[in-house]
């Protein structure tokens, strides 16, 4: 993240970044807290520094070729509500992406 903030600014010709908006899926196993704790540190010196992380969830998705069935299971069941079925696809769920940066 803080390498792609340096990349642009290089890139675009800013100094600082205000923002940073990431998108996080339900499944990406990434903890949002811990992004927001070592941050500031890893961005020290960087035009990453001082930025302010928005962190925008994404529900787990999934496509059942069954019955065709789309949206969201219930996590503990695993199975498609339409059919019952298991051969499930998830179809989101597991970005972990920078979205947009606000800079001056």
């Amino acid at each position: 993240m803080i390498d792609l903030v340096q990349r642009e600014a290089e890139r675009q010709g800013f100094h600082r970044t205000l923002e940073i908006r990431m998108k996080l899926g339900e499944y990406s196993d990434v903890v949002p807290e811990y992004i927001v704790d070592l941050f500031p540190r890893a961005a020290k010196g960087t035009a990453a520094e001082g930025a302010q992380l928005l962190f925008e969830r994404v529900p787990g998705c999934f496509r059942c070729p069954d019955c065709g069935y789309e949206g969201l299971v219930d996590r503990h069941e695993a199975k498609c509500p339409g059919c019952g079925g298991i051969a499930l696809k998830m179809t989101a769920g597991r970005e972990f992406f920078v979205e947009s940066l606000k800079v001056e």
